[in-house]
């Protein structure tokens, strides 16, 4: 199974010049875990809910005060559409994130997390099963044309 199939095609972003407030704002109205932060209409990181979490614990400053490139993650653990699912989630335990932002070149499309793989469990496992299903009639064909 591919990326492009899983992934979410609505991407919410956030100036990197914005306040965490701004990103946690769009994070709440748009009921998303994170924002990719873009400086000057490219992709610069991300802002995740931890990052918020964690920008206001250390700086004990109100979130509007602080700067959201000082607590975006960066840089950006980016995916192509057309990359397997085994690809990205190597990737995401690798890199030890929970979200790809997917990427056409320099494009972002779209992001993948891990709550779009649990949300396409079944369909991810009647794929392997399928492919499963699949190998062995191969195995099959080949035992029958060696005997």
């Amino acid at each position: 199974m591919l990326v492009e199939e899983v992934m979410t095609t609505d991407l919410v972003t956030c100036d990197a010049g914005a306040s965490v407030r701004d990103a946690s704002e769009r994070m709440l109205r748009n009921r998303v875990g994170s924002v990719v932060v873009t400086n000057e209409g490219s992709p610069a990181g991300i802002a995740t809910e931890s990052d918020v979490l964690y920008a206001g614990y250390v700086t004990d400053d109100s979130l509007s005060q602080i700067p959201l490139r000082k607590a975006m993650s960066s840089p950006l653990v980016t995916v192509q559409p057309t990359k397997t699912l085994r690809v990205a989630t190597d990737r995401m335990r690798t890199e030890e994130v929970k979200k790809l932002v997917v990427v056409d070149g320099m494009t972002p499309v779209g992001i993948l997390t891990t709550g779009d793989i649990v949300n396409n469990y079944s369909a991810i496992r009647r794929e392997v099963r399928d492919l499963a299903a699949e190998a062995d009639g191969w195995s099959s064909r080949n035992r029958s044309i060696d005997e």
